[in-house]
């Protein structure tokens, strides 16, 4: 196995496909998780997928993997902007970070999406791909190691 990469995803993404589809679309949390899982399988990478509405729920899961992960792939929602105790988890892991969005934040109406500050920590953004952001962000950690 190449190791594991660990996705992580923030607040009110477990309502996907219910949650205003004409922002995110019909496609669920699960349809996510098996996308990544597909995407990762020729790599020989595992995937460990995880979703928390709690800020220090997602702080103790970056503390736990701050070592030893092929990567990580983040959505952090709604964290994005506020969450300060969780950029600064990310800012003590030693492996690629991928910061993902479903939409643009760039093109959203609420100038405060455009201003994720995680940003500050991350490799690299993926935004506005839709869910094939996450396998995006999962080939290129790939390519990594």
């Amino acid at each position: 196995m190449a190791g594991t990469i660990l996705v992580l995803n923030g607040p009110n993404l477990n309502l996907l496909g219910e949650r205003e589809p004409e922002i995110y679309g019909s496609t669920t949390l699960a349809d996510i998780e098996a996308l990544c899982r597909k995407a990762a399988e020729p790599t020989g990478h595992a995937i460990d997928f995880r979703q928390t509405n709690h800020e220090g729920e997602m702080v103790e899961w970056l503390q736990q993997h701050r070592k030893g992960l092929a990567g990580i792939v983040i959505n952090p929602a709604a964290f994005s902007y506020a969450a300060y105790p969780i950029l600064d988890a990310l800012k003590m892991v030693e492996c690629p970070v991928v910061e993902v969005h479903i939409s643009n934040v760039h093109r959203r109406e609420e100038e405060w999406r455009k201003n994720t500050i995680m940003t500050a920590a991350v490799t690299g953004i993926i935004s506005g791909l839709g869910a094939e952001g996450y396998a995006a962000a999962i080939r290129y950690i790939a390519t990594q190691g």
